[in-house]
């Protein structure tokens, strides 16, 4: 951590044991302990901060891009609504003025039919008189 080894934290004891002595150096070690777990803590909520306003930074720069590609599909649809609108009245006009002219109505006299007042020699005919089926009889022995 700060780039202290064992040894130098050693001798950084060392010496705070002679010019704080045996009595006050439990004391001095435990505020300064204190001290550091403060300090830690506090940097910890400054990184936090950081990290959050940059997620912050990182959400509304990605919310502008989310609304202009948003503002471009809009634009294109729009495009494509009006294209299409304008081939549909294309091809309504093409097909009111195709009409007329490509489909020709011929009037053709209908051939008079005339129902004959007797009945046709066909259905004078008598049917014949249909013979009854005759079954053979079934077998016992199957």
């Amino acid at each position: 951590m700060f780039g202290i080894d064992f040894s130098e934290f050693l001798v950084i004891g060392i010496v705070a044991l002679i010019v704080l002595g045996p009595e006050r150096l439990p004391k001095v070690a435990r505020t300064a302990g204190h001290l550091f777990g403060r300090l830690q803590r506090y940097v910890s909520e400054v990184k936090a901060q950081v990290k959050q306003e940059m997620e912050a930074e990182e959400f509304t720069h990605i919310k502008s891009q989310f609304q202009e590609v948003k503002d471009a599909a809009s634009g294109m649809e729009q495009s494509i609504r009006g294209e299409v609108s304008q081939t549909q009245t294309q091809v309504m006009g093409a097909m009111d003025s195709a009409a007329p002219s490509s489909l020709e109505f011929v009037e053709e006299p209908v051939a008079h039919v005339s129902h004959p007042a007797e009945p046709s020699p066909q259905m004078e005919l008598p049917l014949a008189a249909a013979e009854p089926v005759v079954k053979p009889p079934a077998d016992s022995a199957t």
